[in-house]
């Protein structure tokens, strides 16, 4: 059975930061796209980041760059997301995804695989 467990999630202040976990178990990842996503109260699920197998190739929304890294462990099956000067707006539910498509890593519906989410509240 194919699981991901996010951590790292909580309440920060604005400028703050936080490190996101997904650890994955039941298969292994190591050649898959891994990305994350978020969901706001009221609004559709928006890609954040993803990574290639590699780690080395990274993809973002514009609305993280300079901010958010992405990263990913494959010895540990484990993807991060480093998030820094976090902002109110990025308040959301956090989820990780696996085994998504290259091409089309924004698109949610290419996952196969999803966390439960971890909340992240920034406060003003």
């Amino acid at each position: 059975q194919v699981q991901l467990v996010e951590s790292g999630g909580g309440l920060v202040q604005a400028g703050g930061s936080l490190r996101l976990s997904c650890a994955a178990s039941g298969r292994t990842f190591s050649s898959s796209v891994m990305g994350w996503f978020r969901q706001a109260p009221g609004k559709e699920r928006e890609f954040v980041a993803a990574t290639r197998w590699s780690g080395i190739v990274t993809y973002y929304a514009d609305f993280v760059k300079g901010r958010f890294t992405i990263s990913r462990d494959n010895a540990k099956n484990t993807v991060y997301l480093q998030m820094n000067v976090l902002k109110p707006e990025d308040t959301a539910v956090y989820y990780c995804a696996a085994d998504g498509s290259p091409i089309s890593y924004k698109d949610y519906a290419q996952y196969n695989y999803w966390g439960q989410g971890t909340q992240v509240t920034v406060s003003s």
